[in-house]
């Protein structure tokens, strides 16, 4: 009788959730998978013709698309050395027993409260008032002036902004990580004359792996579709010089009226994603250390 109860409130709380995740994520995804091997313009009206892998050949013949895979790599690289690096520099400094470390946690965590398309436009006005107006007070204009105006550096600015929006969320988790390490064996260490650089990289980066899987991935899966802040900071521009992945593909099809293509450029993206993070996944969680 317990057996039967318990599985009517499982099936309660998980058929709707399955029924919701097929209707919104599967079916959409399955039909995406057929709307990549026809020429269509999006228009109910007109026919969709069957052109087979002719949309997947061509994706690597277009050179935007290819412009804009090498601008996310180089993106996603960026970020994912940025915001963790800072994330755990965050969580060394909030855990180190200060009297500031609450006031801390709470700014260094508040970027990540507000919305991406948001934070974009808070620092296109920094990118285009703020340095522009230091550059011009300090002397210093080769390095303070509107990055968003040049192709090599508004990348960078955009990597700025998404670090600056990732890493606090980042340091939550790199927190709880460090709290679950036990206080008797960082005692032991130091009683055994391990010096701080020594309990850093022999006791807590060991013990912090299941933490870094986690911060990896969603670092990793996050700047690669990275959209908002593409969109609100930058546009794509100058000369598409920070189109990313998802913006190209949005582009494609609502910009172009390419569905095919875009779709099928979805599905290369969604793959590349997807093999991508479970590879990561697979390779940091081998590294880490049961206590």
């Amino acid at each position: 009788m317990n057996k039967t109860k318990d599985r009517a409130w499982f099936a309660l709380f998980t058929v709707p959730l399955i029924f919701i995740f097929t209707t919104v994520v599967i079916i959409p995804f399955i039909i995406g998978i057929y709307y990549s091997f026809v020429k269509w313009d999006g228009i109910p009206a007109n026919p969709k013709v069957f052109v087979g892998f002719d949309n997947y050949v061509q994706i690597f013949k277009d050179e935007r698309f290819l412009a804009s895979a090498w601008h996310t790599v180089k993106f996603t690289v960026l970020a994912l050395l940025s915001v963790n690096v800072l994330g755990l520099v965050f969580s060394l400094l909030v855990t180190a027993k200060l009297r500031v470390s609450n006031a801390a946690r709470t700014m260094f965590f508040m970027p990540n409260l507000i919305g991406g398309l948001i934070l974009g436009y808070i620092w296109q006005f920094l990118f285009t008032d703020a340095m522009e107006f230091i550059g011009s007070k300090t002397g210093l204009g080769h390095i303070f002036f509107n990055w968003l105006l040049s192709p090599q550096f508004a990348l960078y600015a955009m990597v700025v902004v998404f670090t600056w929006q990732m890493a606090g969320y980042t340091m939550i988790i790199y927190i709880a990580g460090i709290q679950g390490i036990p206080d008797e064996m960082m005692e032991a260490a130091k009683v055994d004359g391990a010096n701080l650089w020594q309990r850093i990289t022999k006791i807590i980066f060991p013990l912090l792996m299941p933490a870094f899987t986690i911060c990896l991935f969603m670092t990793l899966s996050g700047a690669f579709k990275i959209y908002d802040v593409n969109l609100s900071l930058t546009k794509g521009g100058p000369n598409n010089a920070t189109e990313m992945f998802a913006m190209n593909i949005f582009n494609e099809i609502f910009g172009y009226g390419h569905y095919g293509l875009g779709q099928a450029k979805a599905i290369v993206f969604f793959i590349i994603v997807a093999v991508l993070t479970l590879t990561q996944v697979a390779i940091t969680k081998k590294r880490e250390v049961q206590m």
